[in-house]
């Protein structure tokens, strides 16, 4: 299958100190790649160097064969780009369905209802008033409306109760068979590897391991030591900050 986003040897600095070093990264159409790493491994960074959040150092990040890392973040997205950050930031003083519209104009509401039938009876409430887990559906509806070729999704499980992730975790897989590229960072290390199909560790910044979800899952001690950092069990949550 063609690489949908394909990193080679991207670097990234924050501070004057080098975050991403040297990643190497396939994302294909129509699968999910999940991403791993302890607290401060780099995870998020890459993500925003992906989507333009931050300056990449070097190396070369291709859209459909279309270098993309000179590009601004709008661009990227109108190329077919989607980032799900962190914080499930909606415009508290719209409507859900406003909100919908007002990030993707041509897009439709009931296309998001598709997704998530949980929005309709929340059609014309304020967003800010929706529950944690109905602010994620609706920030990742948004995300979904406007088409994209690629999404990045940043610990969409944050804050959310186990019974909400578990909801979300297929939706996720939905998309992937859809036809879209996935890349999912998640803090559940088997929740995500039980959707996904190619899984990548970052540690310190660098790929430790590339290769199938479920060789990465048959791997208990690789998953402890480089993903969360001396924790015995690999379904512990750890911290996100990258």
């Amino acid at each position: 299958m063609s690489a949908e986003l394909e990193l080679s040897e991207v670097c990234v600095t924050r501070g004057g100190f080098e975050v991403v070093t040297d990643v190497d990264m396939v994302v294909p159409l129509g699968e999910i790649t999940v991403l791993l790493g302890a607290n401060g491994a780099g995870k998020t960074t890459l993500l925003e160097a992906i989507s333009g959040v931050v300056d990449t150092k070097s190396g070369q990040i291709a859209l459909d064969g279309l270098p993309i890392e000179s590009m601004r973040r709008n661009a990227r997205a109108r190329r077919g780009l989607a980032h799900v950050e962190q914080g499930r930031a909606v415009f508290a003083d719209l409507t859900t369905e406003e909100n919908i519209l007002a990030a993707a104009p041509s897009g439709s509401f009931e296309r998001a209802l598709e997704l998530f039938p949980a929005l309709e009876p929340r059609r014309d409430v304020r967003a800010g008033l929706l529950s944690g887990g109905e602010q994620q559906m609706l920030v990742l509806a948004r995300a979904i409306v406007s088409d994209p070729k690629v999404l990045l999704l940043d610990e969409i499980s944050l804050g959310l109760a186990p019974s909400i992730i578990q909801d979300l975790m297929p939706v996720i897989r939905r998309l992937g068979d859809s036809g879209i590229a996935v890349l999912l960072v998640e803090q559940f290390a088997a929740l995500a590897l039980a959707i996904g199909d190619s899984a990548y560790v970052l540690s310190r910044g660098s790929v430790v391991f590339n290769g199938t979800c479920k060789e990465l899952g048959d791997q208990p001690k690789l998953l402890q030591g480089a993903y969360l950092a001396g924790s015995t069990d690999a379904t512990d949550r750890t911290s996100t900050n990258d």
